[in-house]
């Protein structure tokens, strides 16, 4: 199955992200710029969340309206996607928070789970998958089929800063019916498997190194 894959076209998207790209950007104003360009992708990712039609009554009339079809469930890929969360959470604020721990090795750039804390029946759920960086894809398409073996039939909704085409390939490798939303598709991934341009490692610039 092919993968869906959307370039938010958005002026504030493409400000915020070049802030995210400057090497002198200091810890807190990537957080900061990392939560603005959140609150863009994450608004793309779900502008085709299911909604069921109601009524509301304003100090006027009674007009038409809507509300999710279901309770959305968030999954930020730690640690990374941890900065997207807060402002999936404003866009969200009804949404169940699941959290998926994957890994890299530095290595082999296999990935490796260590933890999944998540409902056990996700039939019928959106789910909305935070990760920060497209790269390899092997710790995104391993987040996104834990999702699938509890339920998620699709369209998951993966929502990106950076992609690089190795990774979208990779996706698409695996028949999920993925849509994957990001600010840009980089040229490459070097041989460590950073994304070129890219903006570094985004877990460390968002919390400072592991170690």
């Amino acid at each position: 199955m092919p993968v869906r894959v959307t370039v938010v076209d958005h002026p504030v998207a493409q400000e915020a992200l070049t802030h995210l790209r400057d090497q002198d950007t200091s810890n807190q104003m990537f957080r900061a710029e990392m939560r603005r360009l959140s609150l863009v992708v994450v608004a793309e990712a779900t502008r085709q969340i299911p909604t069921r039609a109601r009524k509301v009554t304003t100090p006027l009339a009674t007009t038409d309206g809507v509300s999710l079809a279901s309770r959305p469930v968030l999954v930020p890929i730690l640690r990374a996607g941890l900065g997207m969360l807060p402002a999936a959470m404003e866009l969200l604020p009804d949404a169940d928070i699941a959290v998926v721990g994957v890994q890299r090795d530095e290595e082999t750039h296999e990935p490796s789970e260590y933890v999944a804390k998540l409902p056990h029946d996700l039939s019928g759920r959106t789910c909305v998958v935070l990760d920060p960086m497209l790269a390899t894809g092997g710790s995104l398409a391993h987040g996104c089929k834990i999702l699938v073996d509890r339920g998620a039939s699709g369209p998951i909704f993966v929502a990106c800063v950076l992609a690089a085409p190795e990774g979208i390939k990779h996706l698409e490798s695996t028949g999920m019916n993925l849509h994957v939303v990001t600010a840009s598709i980089d040229s490459h991934l070097n041989e460590r498997a950073f994304i070129v341009p890219g903006l570094g490692d985004a877990g460390d610039r968002q919390f400072g190194p592991p170690n």
